[in-house]
């Protein structure tokens, strides 16, 4: 029977969640928006929407135990065929591991680099990133083919021997290698700068920039509106507790996220960098704080380059798995004839996008303003995931019958629990999700 385990159902979810988006994006937002304040509201928001709509995707797919565009048609109130095209977001996460893939590959470059010369200066270290993305294309295709073919291979084996076995096994040294530079950022006179910088709230520096930052990391960090969640689910044993494992999962979630911000943050103010680095944090500013630290921070920087790998590959896995079974499901695909096919658009879309970002095709491969690469960034970020996870609050809250729900979460927690997500999910969660969906659009 090819269903995830508890232990491995919360590892592969917390798997798909853990990605970049923690060690790369959480860090460096923060940075911009002053720390401590911006982490509070990122609790928040993590507490009240992004566990709210992993909750909906989780009852969702362990109800019907199907692909994504048959969970909704069985979970509505009259089984309307028509919910079918919510399964519109399977897409999503076709897109995003195209150049999800490629940015992979560029982390994959640093793990190689680090083995050899790490550059000591700022001026450096940007040149040698811009010559990656812009002129190495040779590089790029490679690194690019290495990790589309270790996520095919982890997902031609299936849930429980691909999936499963590879975040037992990935997820545990991820924590290892994290909690190592946890403990060499403790020796450091930083540390308790960064602690107080992540953890004493100046509120003066929260705007309404601010605040829908901290939505959307919590949002997208927990991989929601891809169909993920609702797939993993799907897979989950029909009795099991999926509200305790769905917090478990935002546990383990936004504790990387925390323990990364904190050993960059220490390494950051002990080499007297600014917080504020950016998106160039991870490939500019780090890389020239390693190098000044000789042996050792060759050591640091291969540990914290495969964390990163590591992260990413399980997040990678995560992402085309809706599509795998929405293949087999509804149209009879065996697991291999879906691989390959969904293997292959994403493995062309991301030799697509990284051709976008060099300086021979890019022209070619700019429409309206926006490289390839850029547009298969906004389409899902700013549009299909936000516009995903509002139907699935709304299917929830007005479509599909109360009664069922609240026996499916009362089994496994109280009435006042339910009565807290029902409302959220009714009115609170959609109204965000509005916001943050506007805002993205440019439209407030």
């Amino acid at each position: 029977m090819n269903k995830f385990s508890r232990i491995g159902f919360i590892l592969a979810a917390a798997g798909s969640a853990v990605g970049l988006g923690n060690i790369w994006k959480f860090p460096y937002v923060t940075g911009e928006y002053g720390g401590g304040a911006f982490v509070l509201v990122y609790l928040l928001a993590i507490l009240f929407i992004g566990l709210t709509v992993f909750l909906a995707e989780a009852v969702i797919g362990q109800n019907a135990q199907s692909d994504v565009a048959t969970s909704f048609v069985k979970t509505s109130k009259t089984k309307n065929e028509n919910w079918k095209f919510a399964g519109f977001m399977i897409i999503s996460g076709l897109l995003i591991l195209s150049f999800y893939s490629v940015v992979l590959g560029w982390i994959l470059n640093y793990v190689f680099t680090s083995f050899s010369a790490l550059p000591t200066e700022a001026a450096v270290a940007g040149a040698a990133f811009e010559k990656l993305i812009s002129d190495d294309i040779g590089s790029l295709i490679v690194y690019h083919t290495l990790i589309a073919g270790t996520v095919v291979f982890i997902v031609l084996k299936g849930i429980k021997d691909g999936i499963e076995k590879i975040n037992l096994i990935l997820m545990p040294l991820l924590g290892l290698i994290l909690g190592g530079l946890l403990i060499y950022a403790l020796t450091l006179d930083s540390f308790s700068q960064a602690v107080s910088f992540m953890f004493t709230p100046d509120f003066s520096k929260i705007n309404g920039d601010a605040l829908l930052a901290a939505l959307g990391q919590a949002f997208f960090t927990l991989s929601l509106g891809v169909g993920t969640i609702m797939t993993y689910s799907a897979s989950l044993p029909k009795e099991a507790n999926f509200v305790k494992s769905s917090f478990m999962v935002a546990i383990v979630d936004t504790s990387i996220a925390i323990i990364a911000g904190l050993i960059i943050f220490s390494f950051l103010f002990e080499a007297g960098a600014p917080s504020a680095a950016g998106p160039g944090l991870v490939f500019i500013s780090l890389p020239v704080i390693f190098s000044g630290w000789g042996v050792l921070g060759q050591v640091i920087a291969v540990s914290f380059f495969v964390a990163l790998v590591f992260a990413g590959i399980t997040s990678a896995v995560s992402m085309i798995e809706p599509s795998l079974k929405f293949f087999i499901e509804r149209f009879n695909f065996t697991r291999r004839k879906a691989t390959i096919l969904c293997g292959s658009i994403f493995y062309v879309l991301g030799i697509v996008a990284l051709l976008s970002m060099s300086k021979s095709y890019g022209a070619e491969l700019t429409f309206f303003g926006k490289n390839a690469f850029d547009w298969m960034d906004f389409a899902t970020s700013s549009v299909m995931m936000p516009l995903a996870a509002l139907i699935t609050c709304i299917f929830l809250g007005y479509f599909v019958d109360q009664d069922m729900l609240k026996e499916k979460f009362t089994k496994h927690t109280s009435q006042a629990v339910f009565n807290i997500w029902y409302s959220l999910i009714r009115y609170i969660v959609p109204l965000a999700i509005i916001v943050l969906f506007l805002n993205k659009l440019g439209l407030i």
